[in-house]
């Protein structure tokens, strides 16, 4: 079955595109419905290029993150409102992003995306924006964190192909190198912003005293005893109900996986295998969020 043209599409989903855009706020940004659907359509088609029926079709747009989309349509489309929602809602969000994967280094990285996003090259130059490949299967947010990640990745790589030359570092050459083969793909990366995403809302929704055992016990790596002479409870208290915790965050994020991310259960296990071997999912800045009240 061959993917729908646009006006094929436009026609079969012409009720649910009216939908999404009165739900996406585009008029805030004076976004048309025939621009909206064009990127739905383009969506539509990256997630199945082989086509599909009109039921898996609006089921999938369904399930996208219409806001961000219409959003991320405009700031393409130089809408200059949308650009200064973005600067202030996105750009923090980028450079604590780029902060904790680069370090001190984190400005350059998050600028030099930051102008991938507008469409402008290191050099100045135009060319399409990197919006144009973001397809509202997750928040914005999280996929530009996946976005700069893999983009420091390539950096790193790129560092190391260098370095290969250099004769007096042969040793840390190695080690780099064997570092980097195990360096992780675009969909690694993906998975491990999805999974972030997935646990900062899990953790969010915690009752507070759940929070604070995971923080105390996590965050600030104390025992079960001296959690439990904080709480006033039993370290067997505590060690219960720190593994119902655990089991309650699992099943959440599990559940946010298939239903925000459209993710089957063998991609769910695979997320978690990637998420269980990355440095840079947070858990403890999440846990650093959980006071007593």
């Amino acid at each position: 079955m061959a993917c729908q043209d646009f006006a094929t599409f436009s026609a079969a989903q012409a009720r649910l595109i009216a939908r999404l855009h009165a739900q996406s706020g585009a008029e805030r940004w004076a976004l048309s419905q025939d621009a909206l659907a064009e990127t739905l359509h383009r969506s539509t088609a990256h997630r199945f290029p082989d086509g599909a029926t009109d039921g898996e079709v609006a089921r999938y747009l369904a399930t996208l993150h219409v806001e961000d989309l219409a959003l991320a349509t405009a700031c393409r489309g130089g809408n200059g409102a949308a650009w200064d929602h973005f600067v202030l809602d996105f750009r923090p969000a980028l450079y604590a992003a780029a902060r904790s994967v680069a370090g001190d280094a984190y400005r350059d990285l998050a600028d030099s995306l930051y102008a991938e996003l507008y469409g402008v090259s290191n050099a100045g130059e135009e060319r399409t924006s990197l919006l144009a490949w973001y397809h509202g299967r997750s928040r914005l947010v999280t996929w530009i964190r996946s976005v700069l990640v893999q983009r420091h990745i390539d950096a790193r790589r790129a560092t190391s192909r260098t370095d290969q030359w250099d004769s007096d570092a042969e040793s840390a050459t190695a080690g780099r190198a064997r570092a980097y083969a195990s360096t992780p793909d675009p969909g690694r990366a993906h998975a491990v912003a999805i999974a972030q995403d997935a646990l900062d809302k899990a953790i969010a929704a915690l009752d507070a005293r759940d929070r604070l055992r995971l923080r105390l016990y996590y965050g600030e790596d104390l025992t079960l005893a001296q959690v439990g002479r904080i709480t006033g409870e039993h370290e067997a208290t505590v060690s219960r109900k720190l593994d119902r915790v655990r089991a309650d965050i699992r099943r959440q994020v599990e559940r946010l996986l298939r239903a925000e991310h459209g993710l089957s259960d063998a991609a769910i296990v695979e997320c978690f295998a990637h998420a269980a071997e990355a440095p840079e999912l947070h858990l403890t800045r999440l846990l650093s969020r959980a006071e007593d009240g």
